[in-house]
C-alpha cells in the first residue's frame, strides 16, 4: 500500500519526441527569444512612432481647411471676416445677416492648443489660420498653416 502513494505522488513525467524526458526551455533559448523580440520592436515601433506625428499633421491641416470653409461662409453671409473664430459660434457682435452658428465647437489642435486666427489684414486683405504645432509657440519651424 505504501508503494502505491509514491507512485501516485509522483509526478508524470512527458515523453520527448526523442524518446527521451522533456525538459522544457533553456536559457540560451529564452535569452535568444528575447534579443529576436527586441530586435523587432526596435525596428517596428519608430515607423509607428512616425506615423502618429504624421497623422496629426494631417489633421490639424484637415481642421484649418475647415475652419477656412465656414469663415468664407461667414464673409459671404455678413460681408466680412470675423475678427475672431468665437463670432462663428455666436453673434457676440450682433452683426447684420449672421446665419450662424457656423460651427458647433471650435476644435483644438491634435497637441491640445487652440487654433489661431489673424483677420484678413494688408493689401490684399488675407486671413491666417494656424496650429502652432507640438512645442505651442507661434512662430517657430513647426507651426501648421
Amino acid at each position: 500500500m505504501n508503494s502505491t502513494r509514491s507512485i501516485a505522488a509522483r509526478p508524470a513525467k512527458r515523453a520527448s519526441s526523442r524518446g527521451g524526458v522533456a525538459q522544457g526551455f533553456t536559457l540560451i533559448e529564452l535569452l535568444l527569444v528575447m534579443v529576436i523580440l527586441a530586435i523587432l520592436a526596435a525596428v517596428i515601433v519608430p515607423k509607428f512612432t512616425g506615423r502618429t506625428e504624421q497623422a496629426k499633421q494631417s489633421r490639424a491641416l484637415q481642421d484649418i481647411t475647415n475652419l477656412k470653409a465656414q469663415l468664407n461662409t461667414f464673409e459671404v453671409d455678413t460681408g466680412s471676416f470675423p475678427t475672431s473664430l468665437d463670432q462663428l459660434r455666436e453673434n457676440t457682435a450682433n452683426i447684420p445677416n449672421w446665419h450662424g452658428p457656423y460651427i458647433d465647437k471650435l476644435p483644438q489642435d491634435p497637441w491640445g492648443h487652440d487654433y489661431i486666427y489673424h483677420a484678413p489684414s494688408g493689401d490684399p486683405p488675407e486671413m491666417q489660420i494656424l496650429s502652432a504645432g507640438p512645442d505651442g509657440q507661434e512662430g517657430t519651424a513647426d507651426d501648421i498653416k
